[in-house]
């Protein structure tokens, strides 16, 4: 597996959500100022509500662009076992029950998924418990997290 490529598989991918979101922002503009919807009278509420439809796709236009500069500007580095995982790590974990996971830490652009020959990438950030716990670790460590009162733990079997 090779991290650029999944690097690039996640900036493709962004790319993508974000034209889809312009395109939804600016259909919910659109709706929001047309003349159709101009209230007549204090119950008529279908202007307003296509104006809160309106700023929230705008709102994620711009969450969707600041993710997709975070990650585009993000330096992808060979694996260093001094240095131990960091930003721009694609990382094998394994649960407590044997099923293996790939995950690709990123500084943005949590929860996005890619696929690369079938198999499954999750991108995590440091923000997140995992991916605070997986700073600094090696191949070989193991990670403990607690998410919803429960631990978890997990194997670092492969970084790259």
């Amino acid at each position: 597996m090779n991290k650029h490529t999944v690097h690039q598989l996640i900036i493709d991918k962004l790319r993508a959500d974000l034209e889809i979101a312009e395109r939804a922002a600016l259909t919910a503009y659109e709706t929001a100022t047309h003349e159709e919807n101009i209230a007549e009278n204090k119950y008529d509420t279908l202007g307003l509500e296509a104006s809160y439809l309106a700023a929230g796709q705008a709102k994620r236009v711009e969450e969707i662009r600041q993710s997709l500069a975070r990650c585009q500007n993000l330096t992808l580095r060979a694996y260093d076992e001094r240095r131990g995982i960091e930003l721009g790590a694609l990382l094998g974990l394994e649960d407590e029950n044997g099923r293996e996971q790939w995950l690709f830490l990123a500084p943005d652009a949590a929860g996005l998924k890619v696929d690369v020959v079938g198999q499954p990438i999750t991108v995590i950030t440091p923000r997140s418990p995992l991916g605070q716990s997986l700073l600094g670790k090696a191949e070989g460590d193991e990670v403990e997290v607690l998410v919803a009162g429960t631990r978890q733990q997990f194997a670092v079997t492969e970084v790259l």
